[in-house]
Formats: structure tokens, C-alpha cells, sequence
């Protein structure tokens, strides 16, 4: 009797380590932490948020601003342009912010030597006079700093100046200032600047043999091994500070093929650098990119059409949006995603997009791919529509204690011992094995049908699905 009872429970640990291995889905992520008051790593291609500390409070961005100035510069300039330093792009400062270039009224310089200033080593005038020569006046220019934010579907910034110095109503939050340098730090010309060590600047009145001015970025210039900041994956990126802000930065890197970037805001001397190292290193040894084409067949594979939005398209039809990844916990499937179909799309919707897959992984958005069908003409969007796309894609706050975390390993410790328990009773039976295949295919059957009729009948094509079934039903009775 021992001996049975020692096999039957020798047999049931093996048996729910199968079952473990082949079900479990890895937890998110969560064993890295910052000292700053908030930060985020995200990933560039997917826009997945990998971490984030207070990732929706605002706070006083001060010179990580230039990002979105050299952005919103490169996208309405030429490099090779002149700009000429008025006496209000001077001298329109803080009286302490100092004036790295020693500029003065009527210096001349390229738009592409005022970006190296503007980013290396933070001059203020230069930014002054960047958003004079595009726009004519700062204040116009700063209109263009906050319709470029809202293009991007930032809901939670506001800027009042291009340099970062004070103002009443310049704030930005760590989830708006990532969307702002994944957008910025795909701009091949400002990677190019913001990633130079150093830069000569030509002759100007108070420097007649020019001047040459250096990254302020230790991430991106340390080359000592032993250094805490020795990052070599860091390419580019901003550092700030205000007494108000704290010390602010953002960093750009690349590693193995993936492009990550890092906030920290209110940040403290010297760790605001090991918090944004701290949170990129956690952002390539937890998680991977999976590419969504050769893994996606939903939608593009089969004889099903799909109706979208009133008009019916065959697989055949229909492709998938070039070179997209979704990213995931190391060790993950990319069957272990959610995905969302969204008919009503944003109004920067690429040609020929009909709808948009968004993918969720423990109901975090980990990356999208637009349908895309040759020849169509993408419906308009009214504003509202759009706004809600925005809201429905909004990052949550993520951290090592949310309540979201703990109410998932909860019950991924309920769905394990569920198991356990049939496979308890299985057993009892002597046929556990048999029986576990017969229920888990009729479940997985079972699970594939209603998903179909709840998708069909949001088609308004729920008869055509039961009409399907009754056909199955007589062939069978034959």
C-alpha cells in the first residue's frame, strides 16, 4: 500500500510539473528600483513601459526640454541654415543660467552648431535663438513644442519656454518625456549630435578662434571600466537641473539590436546617473523583442474574411506593418500575449491601415502592428475617437508593490492548485492522463469556438457562425 501510495504521489509532482511547465506564463518583471522620486524604461520599437516609478506625476522637466526643442528644430530646419543671435535670444534668460557660448547680439552660427550647444552643454541662448530663426517668436515656437507633445499623445506635459529654464507652467512626466525621446532619438541627425563627445563651434565676437564645448552626459562619455557611470550601450541623451527639478536626464542606448530609453526626474547628485544605468541594464537582461511578423497569423492566414468597419476583406488581402516587435519577459512565448483588434484608428494611421493590433502582457501594452490593405482608403477619424485610442493605451503605474502584481501571482497560485486538484481526482480514477487530454482539447475547443461567436456576433455575423455549426452537426449525423 506504501509503495502505491508513494508512486501515486511521485506520479501527481511529476505530472504538475508538466503541467507547470507547459502553462506557466512568467511574471512580469519587477526587481529593480530607483532613489529618484520617478523613472521609466521603455523600449523605442515596441513602447512597451519595462518599469516605472510614479510614472504619471509631473514635475519640473528643466534642460531635458532640448530634446523636444532640437526635435521640433530638425523637423522645421536645415542644418545648414543661419541663425543670428538677437538681443532677446541673449539675454531673455535667468540671470544666473549663465551663457556656456558667450555669445552676444548679432553672433551667427548654422542650425546645426546651435543643436550641438543646445545639447552637449546646454546652452540657453542657443535655444532662444533656434526657436526665433524657426518660428519668429519663442512664443510661437513653444505653441509648436506643445502641438508636437499632443501629436505624440502626451497628456500629462506643458512647456513654456525651449530651454527648460523655469516657468509657471512647465511640467512633464516621466511616461511624456519617454514618448517624447523614443520619438526624438529615432531622428538619425539628432542620435548623430546628442551622441558627439565634443564639437568645435566656428569663430564668433567674443571667441574669434571658436570655441570647443563637450557631453555633459556621464553615461555616454565614461570609458572606464570601473567607473559607476561606465555604461557602453549609452549613445545619447540630455542631462538637466533646477532647484526645482532636482537633477533630470534622460539616456539613449542600444544593445544587441534594441533601443531603449530612460527618465529620471527629481533626481539626487551623481545617482540620478546610476538610476538611469540602473534601470536600462534591468532593461535588457529581463526582457526580449519578438517580432509580430512570422508569429502573427490572426487576421492575414485562412479563407475567413473579416469585416471591418462594414467593408469585408480576405486574408489574402490583408498584410502586417513592417519590422514591429512586441516585448516581453524573457523566457515568454509570443502566444503568451493578449491582442485587441481596434477598427477606429488615430489620423496618423499609416496608408492603408484598416485597423490595429494591440498587444497586452498582464494587461500591459507591449507593442502594435497595423493591417494593412493595399488600395484602401483610410476612413477619417473624428478627435474624439482619437482620444480615446490615446486613453486606452495609457501606460499604468508599474512598480515592484502594485496591487496589480500581487492580484496576479494570486492567482496564478489559485490556478495551480485548481490543477492540482483535477489531476488529484484524474487519478483517483486511473485515467488521468487519458481524461486531462480529453477535457483540455474539449476546453481549448470549446474556448476557440466561443472566442469565434463572441468576435462574429461584435461582426453582426453571430447566424452565419451558428449556421456553421448546425451544417458541422448534420454532417456528422450522416
Amino acid at each position: 500500500m506504501r509503495g502505491r501510495l508513494k508512486a501515486l504521489v511521485s506520479f501527481l509532482l511529476a505530472s504538475q510539473m508538466l503541467i507547470m511547465t507547459v502553462y506557466a506564463k512568467p511574471d512580469w518583471p519587477s526587481d529593480t528600483g530607483i532613489q529618484a522620486e520617478a523613472g521609466i524604461v521603455m523600449d523605442v520599437d515596441s513602447g512597451a513601459v519595462l518599469f516605472g516609478q510614479n510614472i504619471h506625476s509631473t514635475y519640473p522637466p528643466a534642460s531635458i526640454t532640448k530634446i523636444l526643442t532640437a526635435l521640433v528644430v530638425l523637423e522645421n530646419s536645415s542644418p545648414e541654415e543661419m541663425v543670428t543671435f538677437s538681443k532677446n535670444a541673449v539675454y531673455n534668460v535667468e540671470s544666473d543660467s549663465g551663457n556656456k557660448l558667450n555669445v552676444t547680439e548679432g553672433d551667427q552660427l548654422s542650425v546645426e552648431e546651435c543643436l550641438y550647444s543646445l545639447l552637449l552643454n546646454s546652452c540657453n541662448q542657443a535655444g532662444n535663438a533656434l526657436a526665433e530663426h524657426v518660428a519668429g517668436t519663442m512664443e510661437e515656437f513653444v505653441a509648436m513644442m506643445n502641438k508636437k507633445t499632443e501629436e505624440l499623445g502626451c497628456q500629462e506635459s506643458h512647456f513654456d519656454n525651449p530651454s527648460g529654464l523655469n516657468g509657471d507652467t512647465q511640467y512633464v512626466s516621466a511616461y511624456d518625456m519617454a514618448l517624447i525621446a523614443r520619438e526624438a532619438y529615432s531622428n538619425k541627425k539628432l542620435v548623430e549630435i546628442s551622441s558627439a563627445l565634443s564639437h568645435t563651434v566656428s569663430p564668433m565676437i567674443n571667441n574669434p578662434e571658436g570655441l570647443t564645448i563637450y557631453n555633459e552626459h556621464r553615461l555616454v562619455k565614461t570609458t572606464d571600466p570601473d567607473s559607476e557611470f561606465y555604461f557602453p550601450s549609452a549613445v545619447a541623451g540630455k542631462t538637466g537641473y533646477l532647484i526645482k527639478a532636482g537633477n533630470t536626464l534622460v539616456t539613449y542606448a542600444e544593445q544587441d539590436g534594441r533601443r531603449l530609453v530612460s527618465v529620471i526626474l527629481k533626481g539626487s547628485p551623481r545617482q540620478y546617473f546610476v538610476d538611469g544605468k540602473n534601470l536600462l541594464q534591468f532593461g535588457y537582461s529581463s526582457f526580449e523583442n519578438i517580432p509580430v511578423t512570422g508569429n502573427e497569423t490572426s487576421y492575414i492566414s485562412g479563407e475567413e474574411s473579416i469585416n471591418i468597419n462594414g467593408t469585408d476583406y480576405s486574408p489574402s488581402e490583408l498584410s502586417l506593418e513592417k519590422d514591429r516587435v512586441i516585448t516581453l519577459p524573457k523566457g515568454s512565448e509570443f502566444s503568451h500575449a493578449d491582442k485587441t483588434l481596434v477598427t477606429e484608428l488615430p489620423s496618423q494611421s499609416p496608408a492603408g491601415a484598416v485597423a490595429l493590433i494591440q498587444y497586452s502582457y498582464n494587461e500591459r501594452n507591449v507593442g502594435q502592428a497595423y493591417l494593412i490593405a493595399e488600395g484602401k482608403v483610410l476612413p477619417s477619424v473624428e478627435e474624439s475617437d482619437k482620444e480615446s485610442l490615446e486613453e486606452s493605451t495609457k501606460e499604468p503605474e508599474t512598480n515592484s508593490d502594485s496591487e496589480k502584481t500581487k492580484t496576479a501571482r494570486g492567482k496564478g497560485f489559485l490556478g495551480v492548485i485548481a490543477v492540482v486538484g483535477i489531476v488529484l481526482v484524474l487519478a483517483a480514477g486511473g485515467t488521468v492522463l487519458f481524461m486531462y487530454r480529453k477535457k483540455t482539447e474539449a476546453r481549448e475547443y470549446a474556448l476557440r469556438r466561443e472566442e469565434r461567436r463572441r468576435r462574429l456576433r461584435e461582426e453582426g455575423n453571430s447566424e452565419a457562425f451558428e449556421k456553421i455549426l448546425n451544417e458541422r452537426r448534420n454532417i456528422k449525423k450522416k
